[in-house]
């Protein structure tokens, strides 16, 4: 499997999705040097930016992806399918994406982007990325073992931001 952030994030911005950048590679930004599979975003749920999606979803190629998801199983990437659920896992030709509408522990894009930065990615790549205290957050309702492992590099992180300042 390719993995490509930085592409899969073009696409996004390219197609103007309103998302905020979660999960490990927000991490990453933030300065946590923990390894991470795939790119997870909160996106914004109104219609318009659903269209936006799902076009930068084909564009990307996506196809549902998950435990015990066939790459046959039947999927119609519609505005309508997202609109009716929440969080999707896809596979894509840059990388595995997962797109969450309400983040564990979250009230979902508004409150997220509320306390986001927005950080440079380089080559004109500008995307929101999650604050550490709200990935902290998520990671503390998720609560899978990953996540409580997680956590204590993300307060290390914490710790060592509030000393330098």
């Amino acid at each position: 499997m390719r993995t490509d952030f930085l592409d899969a994030l073009h696409v996004l911005v390219s197609h103007g999705v309103e998302f905020v950048l979660i999960g490990g590679v927000a991490a990453n930004a933030l300065g946590s040097p923990s390894v991470t599979t795939d790119l997870d975003i909160c996106y914004e749920r109104s219609d318009d930016n659903l269209e936006r999606l799902v076009t930068a979803l084909i564009a990307l190629g996506a196809r549902l992806r998950g435990p015990g998801v066939p790459d046959s199983a039947p999927f119609q990437l519609h505005p309508d399918t997202l609109r009716a659920g929440d969080s999707f896992t896809f596979a894509t030709r840059a990388a595995d994406l997962d797109v969450l509408g309400t983040p564990s522990g979250t009230r979902g894009f508004a409150e997220l982007r509320a306390n986001a930065t927005l950080m440079d990615f380089g080559e004109g790549l500008e995307v929101w990325v999650c604050s550490l205290e709200d990935l902290m957050r998520m990671k503390t309702a998720a609560g899978r073992p990953k996540d409580r492992i997680e956590l204590e590099v993300l307060g290390a992180l914490r710790d060592e931001l509030e000393r330098r300042d």
